[in-house]
């Protein structure tokens, strides 16, 4: 569906020189730098699938969307979408994808939302039956018919953003890229985009590009994600491999009635087991184990501390994707 083959963009950037005579100096003669956006990066995206691709600000993420999107050429290398070379063949590549901004909107903002379709029916020449069938569809996941009547300019953040994200499905797209689809928006329409994502997937068969700084979008929606930093690609997976090889520590909160009974015993003793393995700390009246799921049960921990201690609540937290992502920005795990 999508190949990117060893894809490079540059850009060139005018060199500002100091001072006076550094200004004048530039009237007639400039120097330039080369600002490598993205580096040889290639992967294939299959039809259906749901990838999120991430990284920090600066790594490259939009430039190879607006890449893939046709709205920028490679410097170097080559890009598919379903067969189409996106920046040769621009107007035909617009008709099978959509795109969502979360920042920017593609509707009429004099208009009401429900004239807004309309014209968009017309743009994209989607038959009456197909525009029917479709808008119930996209008001059943995404809840439409409450402000269909209203202009654009008075819809708040979150219907905009269904709003948008209705109007780039409306001619039934093989590909749809979401830039920061959920920023600005409370938990409940997040959770309302979410569903919307996952029900416009199943019944299209949409493939999904994901870009978000949200990675409970990540692990809500993605089963696949790619991760790139200086415009270079430094992990491409599945979400249970990542956790599988990056976040074997978790956590164990244990709520005991005295705290003071923790000194009567050690549980790495008990357990015979390393400080690398499990360490624990104490706040308040609960005891926070952390340990390797891949060397010790979850289950010797409790059974251990229960023994010892009168237990009121126990909760236990896997590491998240995002603390996974985290530690690999700063180096901590190696890719």
């Amino acid at each position: 569906m999508i190949i990117l083959e060893d894809v490079c963009k540059e850009f060139k950037t005018v060199k500002k020189q100091e001072g006076l005579k550094g200004a004048f100096k530039g009237l007639f003669s400039r120097d330039y730098t080369l600002k490598k956006a993205v580096d040889k990066m290639s992967f294939t995206i299959s039809k259906g699938e749901i990838v999120g691709y991430i990284g920090a600000n600066g790594a490259g993420k939009s430039t190879t969307i607006k890449m893939m999107t046709g709205i920028l050429t490679p410097s170097s290398g080559k890009v598919t979408v379903d067969g189409i070379v996106p920046y040769e063949n621009r107007t035909e590549n617009a008709k099978n994808i959509g795109v969502v901004f979360g920042q920017r909107t593609q509707l009429w903002w004099d208009l009401a939302l429900r004239e807004t379709f309309t014209v968009l029916k017309e743009i994209y020449q989607v038959s009456n039956e197909d525009f029917q069938y479709r808008m119930k569809f996209l008001d059943e996941v995404l809840g439409l018919n409450d402000f269909m009547a209203t202009p654009v300019r008075s819809l708040s953040l979150g219907q905009r953003m269904r709003a948008d994200l209705a109007a780039s499905l409306l001619h039934n797209p093989k590909i749809l890229y979401l830039d920061e689809p959920t920023i600005g928006l409370d938990v409940m329409v997040k959770e309302k985009v979410r569903k919307a994502i996952k029900e416009i997937n199943k019944e299209f068969g949409t493939t999904v590009i994901l870009t978000t700084h949200d990675l409970n979008d990540i692990e809500e929606l993605c089963n696949r994600i790619i991760i790139i930093d200086n415009g270079k690609k430094i992990y491409d997976g599945s979400i249970d491999e990542i956790k599988s090889a990056f976040g074997y520590m978790n956590k164990v909160e244990i709520k005991i009635k005295s705290v003071e009974a923790l000194n009567k015993f050690n549980i790495n003793q008990l357990l015979n087991s390393s400080e690398e393995d499990l360490f624990t700390e104490v706040v308040e009246d609960s005891v926070i184990v952390n340990f390797n799921k891949n060397k010790i049960p979850v289950s010797d921990i409790i059974q251990v501390v229960m023994k010892e201690c009168e237990v009121l609540d126990v909760s236990i937290k896997e590491t998240s994707i995002e603390e996974i992502v985290k530690k690999i920005y700063r180096n901590e795990v190696n890719v």
